[in-house]
């Protein structure tokens, strides 16, 4: 299973939120480059990123400290956030991000994630959030009805080979990942499934493990101390 060290940016500085909620944006460290070295030493090969600005502007923002983080560490790049376009897509895949995840215009736009897929391949994952397993969309503002397994199977017959899914009810909380949710979708698609929201320390990521997960995304964990990044690293070897 592939640890994903996470960094939000807001104003192009790492931060994390509480159940996705902009108000509660707590900056964690002064610099994503210095942050994101950090995690190279701790032995992580990847790292997801979020423009948390571009999911609210539904454009690119922060494009700069992403492309920097993947140009200038040996970390590859997933990123999400205000990628909404084709020559967004283009943008990033051009300029070393190593995997690019289409989120809200996944249920607003499918066709675009037909035609990304069809164009760029594996590069693409689809971020799906839920809260009660209903998806919610642009930013987690908005709700929806549809969900969350019918959504990650439409997207296994478009080609999409990657999702990550967050509840949004544990992220940022500290209070353990939705391992039912995570794999009952696990189940239910042949696509690789990323676990975000709610990891909080060595125990949830063996869970996660031993339940064939693809991967685990930590952030608060990694910045409160309640996770070791390299002992995360080391377990899922």
């Amino acid at each position: 299973m592939i640890i994903f060290p996470a960094i939000d940016i807001i104003d192009g500085k790492p931060v994390r939120l509480f159940k996705g909620d902009f108000s509660t944006a707590e900056q964690v460290a002064e610099d994503a480059l210095q942050t994101a070295q950090g995690f190279v030493d701790a032995g992580a090969e990847w790292i997801h990123m979020v423009d948390l600005d571009g999911s609210v502007q539904k454009k690119r923002v922060n494009h700069q400290v992403f492309v920097d983080v993947a140009n200038q560490t040996s970390l590859k790049v997933e990123l999400g956030g205000g990628i909404r376009t084709m020559q967004d897509i283009d943008y990033y895949a051009n300029n070393g991000i190593s995997r690019v995840i289409l989120g809200s215009v996944a249920l607003k736009n499918p066709d675009l994630v037909k035609q990304a897929v069809k164009e760029f391949g594996d590069l693409i994952a689809v971020g799906i959030d839920a809260k009660n397993g209903f998806v919610a969309t642009e930013g987690w503002t908005e709700g929806s009805d549809t969900f969350y397994i019918d959504l990650a199977r439409q997207m296994e017959d478009m080609g999409v080979k990657t999702i990550i899914y967050t509840d949004i009810s544990k992220d940022g909380t500290l209070m353990g990942p939705n391992i039912e949710q995570l794999t009952a979708l696990n189940e239910a698609v042949s696509c690789d499934i990323t676990a975000s929201g709610g990891v909080t320390n060595i125990d949830d990521i063996i869970a996660l493990k031993d339940k064939g997960l693809y991967g685990a995304i930590c952030g608060k964990s990694i910045y409160k101390g309640t996770l070791d990044l390299k002992q995360a690293v080391e377990v899922c070897k």
